[in-house]
């Protein structure tokens, strides 16, 4: 049979999962009491658009170093939520802390520097070459990108520095995606935060670059938090997902927790998916064996 195993855990025995769970308690327990502040915070995050509630009162926080994975329906109010943080969506109530301070009251430029923002669908201006796009944000911040720095994170996403002068419809779309990992890392951010990033990719490029997105994430010391549709995704790549649902957070789980059952039935009807896939797939192999 074909299953679903998390790529960062160990294979679970029979009579574990309550042993698991309490280490769980245990350990987030002793981090409240020893660990600094979270580097991010939603606290009571609410965003209303008219008569319709898009989030309603989400609170959570995020460790510094953490891979986060934010999965839900469609309109489960994950990309509103993920907005509030970069100050594209204002909250209604709440606040959102990033390292202790209120996004609402920094410097747009300080924030810009410090969160890394890849959009959903690309969006990278086309009138701009490949290297002006990357260094929008510091250009915005009123700091210039030196030619080798712009050719250094370029090598970082796998793209020829040469490919700095073109342009973007000259750029297959996963090429443009690897930029648009590139202009969010220009700044060296603290954080990067991910909007459904491979929704418009292949599936053999969109599992090449969520690899490496992972590596980066590991080998420059960030904290990711990624909104995406696809729960497989989210258990392979993410420490820990995050559940929503009607503009409620729903369950926070460990991959291989989810896949052992819990964060409820939400969090289930997601799991199932990708799970009745490699069944059926397995289905198949066996019948042409």
């Amino acid at each position: 049979m074909f299953v679903l195993v998390h790529p960062h855990s160990k294979p679970l025995g029979k009579g574990q999962s309550e042993t698991l769970a309490q280490r769980r308690n245990t350990r987030y327990s002793s981090q409240k009491m020893t660990n600094p502040p979270p580097l991010l915070r939603f606290d009571g995050v609410t965003c209303r658009f008219g008569d319709v509630t898009a989030v309603g009162g989400v609170s959570c926080d995020i460790a510094k170093g953490c891979f986060v994975a934010m999965v839900g329906a469609s309109g489960s109010g994950k990309s509103t939520l993920l907005k509030t943080v970069n100050t594209l969506v204002e909250p209604t109530g709440g606040r959102v802390l990033f390292a202790g301070e209120d996004v609402s009251e920094l410097p747009p430029a300080r924030l810009r520097r410090r969160v890394g923002y890849v959009f959903q669908g690309i969006g990278l201006f086309p009138h701009m070459s490949v290297a002006e796009n990357i260094a929008i944000g510091p250009r915005l911040a009123g700091e210039k990108l030196a030619a080798a720095r712009i050719a250094e994170l370029l090598e970082l996403v796998e793209l020829d520095p040469a490919y700095a002068t073109r342009m973007p419809d000259e750029l297959s779309g996963g090429q443009r995606q690897r930029v648009g990992v590139a202009r969010a890392l220009a700044g060296e951010p603290e954080l990067l935060i991910m909007d459904e990033p491979f929704g418009a990719l292949d599936p053999v490029t969109r599992d090449a670059l969520g690899h490496k997105v992972r590596e980066l994430h590991t080998r420059l010391g960030l904290t990711t938090v990624m909104v995406t549709h696809d729960m497989a995704e989210a258990l392979l790549l993410a420490d820990r997902v995050l559940v929503m649902d009607k503009g409620a957070l729903v369950a926070d789980e460990a991959p291989h927790t989810l896949l052992m059952g819990a964060g409820g039935a939400a969090a289930q009807a997601l799991v199932a998916v990708p799970r009745d896939q490699a069944e059926r797939l397995a289905a198949m192999e066996g019948r042409l064996a």
